[in-house]
């Protein structure tokens, strides 16, 4: 009898263990590729050019696929009488060359018919056919598919989302925390953890006082991004020093016109 209960739990458990080994390798398989989203790529994204970029540093998990009717449209562009476009599409050439030897992403020319259709209507159908996205820089084209419940990504949306929140010109409150490496630089941060690096705001470390700064550039690298900036010219708590003095100056002109 103990015999018997023993032969039923094995058995059992090398059921259970087939079936969660069967869930495991089947959510492997997902993750591994089968599950990856088909990209087609328009021609204003190859002219663009931005593409190589984003593939060079590895962020095309995707299978991104060029349609042949693309590759035609930009030699017939590079074949034409503009010369702006001509060495646009001629550029857009060279993009879809690189990618395809770039070993982080998969890019692959796609064989398509097309011909008898505009690209943009081509790509739409591709991506319908095939359950596919498609990558453009073309406002335009993003609307048609959305009309037809396709989804289009842009290069442009993930530039400006990388961008620096705050550009030249730009005014920020913030305290100065520290000091900087070169005499009478203090130092701040932005509430994302970028480093600025504000000019003669030295004497305001550790003082928990809040100063205007200026951004004067923005300085991108490997390690992150840092910014640059300067004391505001009218700063808050420079303002009402200001003002004082210019009330004195009003007061005592009036007081030589009196006499």
């Amino acid at each position: 009898m103990d015999l018997f209960l023993i032969i039923i739990l094995a058995g059992i458990f090398a059921e259970t263990t087939a079936l969660t080994m069967k869930s495991f390798l089947g959510a492997g398989a997902r993750i591994n590729g089968t599950a990856r989203r088909k990209v087609f790529v328009d021609t204003s994204t190859l002219m663009d050019g931005r593409i190589l970029s984003v593939a060079k540093a590895g962020f095309l998990g995707d299978d991104v696929l060029i349609p042949r009717s693309v590759i035609r449209e930009l030699q017939l562009l590079a074949d034409g009488s503009d010369p702006e476009k001509r060495a646009r599409a001629r550029f857009g050439m060279d993009v879809a060359n690189e990618l395809e030897r770039i070993e982080l992403s998969h890019v692959e020319i796609f064989a398509d018919e097309g011909g008898r259709i505009k690209v943009d209507e081509r790509l739409i159908e591709l991506a319908k056919e095939h359950g596919g996205i498609i990558l453009t820089n073309d406002f335009n084209l993003a609307k048609v598919a959305a009309t037809e419940h396709v989804d289009a990504i842009n290069i442009n949306d993930l530039a400006q989302g990388l961008r620096s929140e705050y550009l030249p010109g730009d005014r920020l409150r913030v305290k100065i925390i520290g000091v900087g490496s070169n005499p009478h630089q203090g130092v701040a941060y932005l509430p994302d953890g970028t480093m600025v690096v504000v000019d003669a705001a030295e004497r305001y470390a550790g003082k928990n006082q809040v100063i205007e700064i200026e951004f004067v550039r923005y300085l991108q690298t490997n390690a992150g991004k840092m910014m640059f900036a300067k004391m505001a010219e009218h700063s808050k708590s420079d303002s009402r020093p200001q003002r004082n003095d210019m009330k004195n100056k009003r007061n005592l002109n009036r007081r030589k016109s009196k006499k």
